[in-house]
């Protein structure tokens, strides 16, 4: 490969440089068993051991000795990781591959020329939009009227972005609906509990799902109140930098971490909420951010990451309020990634919707497989994000359930979309706390 592809020279491309890099003290836990390899979804997919945990540990590995270049081939391999984390689970060893491979890409941000628009696309929405909380909201308004003026309709229909990019064809139809009017309104608010105070908690309502999921994080608010919590809906808190953490992009998902940490730091609260189980998972790795950087920051990310609380986990753990209204229907659930593998947390949704009279629920097959969302990757890697959606989607059809149920946003996106391409309308997908909420409204 020409160094023109990475703007670096070939002697500089051999090792890893300054800043976060895969360690040895993490990498050299594998013992290379193999017992990762099926619960990998790129490998079951492809078949290939540069496509697995361990063999994209021993890439690493190789770059770190300066034994294989940081180029095109070790970039592919990387960037082809879902950071699912169901390495994690099977793995034996207790190796942490979330630490290995966003160090790893963490280097690649830093050392590696990505080609194309796509790069320079990428690098403004996760550097320059997502941190922004006005330009956020200036976009979604300007998408909210081009998907409620029909402008929408007639752009996907007429197949006109296809004739220019595939892949811009597919944003479009992947692009979730804006929900006005947005949570955002909601910030620096407190929502006081139904009937007596028995626990004070703040709630982190995200970026994008201020926007997009604004319907959720009201149904979030509205379950809590009723189980007794007054919640802090802090006023200064924003993006949590999963995103930019999976991306490599460490030093401005550093800069997110203190706005939150700072957001919440005075909240007198005993937990911080989240109904996301992305952002949760690193909003609790939140010190792994600040380990060798800043002694201060570390000490207060690990009171912080003490108090988060995945929504699902949280209820489960308090003397929860069982919703008398009766929803019937047919129900299956999907473990988002970062809440089975990364939180390991697997019963306490099951427990939530096993409260909920009239819903029968039906275990999945392979629902520790991930469905292909995982962040933008059903964006940046279209192809292998298909692959697992069709899969996923086949194993709903063997459920014969009307309501696929999940609690992560993400998933949420990527699941309805699998709807929508077999058109099978009559089947909808919901966070398991949109199902508590309307069964509480059915009461």
């Amino acid at each position: 490969m020409s160094s023109a592809t990475t703007g670096l020279s070939s002697e500089k491309r051999h090792g890893y440089g300054a800043g976060e890099a895969p360690e040895w003290d993490y990498y050299s836990k594998c013992i290379h068993c193999g017992l990762c390899l099926n619960a990998c979804p790129t490998y079951r997919m492809l078949g290939f051991e540069m496509d697995s945990p361990r063999g994209r540990i021993y890439q690493m590995i190789q770059v770190g000795n300066g034994r294989l270049e940081m180029g095109d081939t070790f970039v592919h391999h990387i960037d082809l990781c879902l950071d699912c984390r169901a390495c994690e689970t099977a793995c034996p060893s207790g190796v942490e591959y979330g630490r290995l491979v966003e160090a790893a890409r963490a280097q690649i941000e830093k050392r590696y020329r990505r080609p194309g628009a796509k790069a320079k696309l990428r690098r403004l929405f996760l550097e320059q939009i997502l941190p922004n909380r006005r330009r956020l909201d200036t976009l979604g308004k300007a998408l909210g009227f081009y998907q409620s003026s029909g402008l929408e309709s007639l752009v996907v229909k007429s197949g006109a972005l296809r004739i220019f990019s595939k892949r811009l064809d597919r944003l479009a139809r992947l692009s979730p609906r804006m929900e006005k009017p947005f949570f955002t309104e909601r910030l620096g608010t407190v929502v006081p509990a139904v009937g007596e105070r028995r626990h004070r908690v703040a709630f982190h309502a995200g970026c994008i799902a201020n926007l997009a999921f604004a319907r959720l994080n009201e149904a979030t608010v509205r379950v809590l109140a009723r189980n007794g919590c007054e919640v802090v809906i802090p006023a200064e808190q924003g993006c949590c930098g999963a995103l930019h953490v999976h991306a490599g992009l460490r030093d401005v998902a550093r800069d997110l971490a203190r706005r939150n940490i700072r957001a919440f730091a005075d909240s007198g609260c005993e937990a911080i909420i989240t109904n996301a189980a992305g952002c949760g998972s690193v909003l609790k790795e939140y010190p792994q951010l600040f380990e060798k950087e800043e002694t201060e920051y570390y000490e207060a990310a690990k009171r912080f990451s003490d108090a988060v609380r995945d929504v699902t986990e949280f209820l489960a753990g308090i003397a929860f309020k069982p919703p008398s209204g009766a929803v019937r229907v047919k129900a299956t659930y999907q473990d988002p990634c970062h809440l089975l593998h990364a939180q390991r947390i697997r019963s306490a949704p099951r427990q939530l919707l096993a409260a909920v009279p009239g819903l029968e629920l039906v275990e999945l097959k392979e629902t520790e497989v991930c469905c292909g969302s995982a962040g933008i990757y059903n964006v940046a890697e279209s192809e292998m994000a298909d692959k697992l959606l069709e899969a996923k989607m086949r194993r709903i059809d063997e459920t014969g359930a009307e309501l696929i149920v999940t609690a992560n946003p993400g998933c949420l996106l990527q699941l309805r979309g699998g709807i929508a391409r077999s058109g099978q309308k009559q089947r909808r997908v919901a966070h398991v706390i949109e199902v508590l909420d309307e069964a509480y409204q059915n009461a």
